[in-house]
């Protein structure tokens, strides 16, 4: 059933770019490898049913999971946005888009490809997944492993046309579990599989959400609207710039790729003028200066964070600043943390650590009565942030956003949000654009690559809050010219594009 069931259209020529017979030749392989592990469920019609999802429930968003009748009548003005949980970036760049959706009208759809355990789909891509995440962890603790693969890799390889074209192949083995929905529901993908998917399946109005900020072929998804975040990504990415080596390539068309902005949530968007006074505000009345350090879905960057935690132990105590530590679903990486920083206990004895786990209801609560600064002693000290379910870790750091100062990130997703930024060392190439935009914006510095310039740079913003005071204003005028609109830009494009 391989030639019923995989489609090279998209293989043997990308944009007017026609591909070699040996690519060729290696996505059939690596199909046959898929169908040979994951098995052949071509001929299965799988069906759907809409879920309540709890944490995004203010948002109007409602998950399809799999079920043994076909999906019934959907809701008023459905947007289907399709995902894959591989890190947290691609669930937060749909969270964002959930949030603008509902913003616009629209009754938002949570489809994530990696969630249908029982298919060939959700198997290959959680194989992938693994594969990344072990990857990124790996990269973090061998050198030579990240500067002669990793980085090689997530910059360079990812970037060939010819590694899309194997991707196109494999993707149109995801098309069962897309039989229940209609071809003419709007669909915006936040990584590019389930985007071709969904054009292998035949939708009709399919937008790709591009993340990061430097063109890559992995990301591309013909048949789709691109939306890119940056000026130089729209540039990149329509000429497919380095695709194919010094090869120049043929470009995409004009109604093949927009620039939108970037991918941010309507809640943080809408209040961004609040929480920039409040922090400067938090700056005159000399309050603690809040930091956020997030851990990604891989897990990386634990001996990094473990620095930046140590460095401000001795500010902490003082009551010069406070810190809130999201590892997301990574029970381990606290565990790490305690076993590796032994002042953690005596700071929990003195009430300096306190730890919020596994209950969302309760991390909302903790975020909005800090949304002003009338209750600036709940900051006081540490805080520990962890849910074992994904939408719960990921949506906290978004209500963490809003009542923190900095934000200490790696340079992914969390590169573009509205918030004061320190970048520290990336996991992967790619990473490296990000925390350049966000610099030449002024919202966020230049990437730290080591933990002595990441606690630095601590010490400068602690020392300098004017430093601190600038990014805030450098945010509200980023906000004015537009850049953080993104994901409604895309969502109204899609929408006009729909009309035609």
């Amino acid at each position: 059933s391989l030639g019923e069931f995989m489609n090279l259209e998209k293989t043997t020529k990308i944009f007017g770019n026609s591909i070699d017979k040996k690519t060729v030749k290696k996505a059939k392989k690596t199909c046959k490898k898929y169908l040979k592990k994951f098995g052949d469920d071509s001929k299965t019609e799988y069906h759907l049913a809409l879920e309540e999802n709890k944490v995004l429930s203010e948002l109007g968003t409602k998950n399809l999971v799999l079920s043994e009748n076909p999906l019934s009548e959907l809701p008023e003005k459905p947007l289907i946005i399709g995902n894959i949980r591989m890190g947290f970036g691609h669930y937060r760049i749909s969270m964002a888009f959930a949030s603008c959706a509902k913003a616009l009208g629209y009754s938002p759809i949570w489809m994530d490809l990696n969630s249908f355990n029982k298919t060939t789909c959700t198997k290959i891509i959680s194989s992938q997944n693994d594969l990344y995440s072990l990857g990124s962890r790996l990269s973090q603790k061998s050198k030579l492993f990240n500067k002669f693969y990793w980085e090689p890799l997530n910059s360079e390889g990812f970037r060939k046309l010819t590694y899309n074209a194997v991707d196109q192949a494999a993707s149109s083995l995801m098309t069962p579990v897309f039989t229940d929905i209609p071809k003419d529901i709007p669909f915006i993908a936040t990584h590019a599989w389930p985007s071709q998917a969904a054009i292998h399946a035949g939708m009709k109005n399919v937008l790709n959400a591009i993340p990061d900020n430097w063109p890559m072929a992995l990301h591309l998804s013909e048949g789709a609207l691109h939306a890119v975040q940056t000026h130089s990504s729209y540039l990149g990415y329509k000429v497919l710039r380095g695709m194919a080596g010094k090869k120049v390539l043929k470009s995409m068309k004009e109604n093949d790729i927009i620039y939108t902005g970037h991918y941010i949530d309507h809640e943080l968007v809408s209040n961004i003028e609040e929480d920039c006074k409040n922090r400067i505000e938090r700056i005159k009345t000399q309050k603690p200066m809040r930091f956020l350090l997030t851990v990604g879905g891989a897990g990386a960057q634990g001996e990094f964070f473990i620095g930046i935690i140590k460095s401000l132990l001795p500010y902490i105590k003082e009551n010069k600043a406070s810190l809130f530590v999201n590892v997301g679903d990574h029970k381990n990486v606290w565990e790490a943390f305690e076993k590796k920083i032994p002042e953690l206990a005596q700071f929990s004895k003195e009430g300096l650590c306190k730890t919020h786990f596994e209950d969302f209801a309760e991390v909302k609560t903790f975020s909005e009565s800090l949304t002003s600064n009338e209750n600036t002693d709940l900051a006081k000290g540490i805080h520990i942030f962890y849910d074992k379910d994904i939408f719960s870790a990921v949506y906290s750091t978004n209500l963490l956003m809003r009542i923190s100062d900095v934000l200490i990130t790696k340079p992914s997703e969390l590169a573009f949000y509205p918030i004061p930024k320190i970048h520290i060392k990336r996991v992967g190439g790619h990473e490296m654009w990000g925390a350049i935009h966000s610099a030449e914006i002024g919202d966020g510095t230049y990437e730290c690559e080591t933990v002595e310039s990441a606690v630095a740079m601590i010490t400068e913003f602690l020392e300098k809050p004017e430093i601190l005071e600038k990014m805030c204003n450098n945010i509200v005028e980023a906000k004015n010219a537009g850049i953080y609109n993104g994901a409604y830009e895309a969502i109204k494009a899609l929408a006009k594009r729909g009309e035609k």
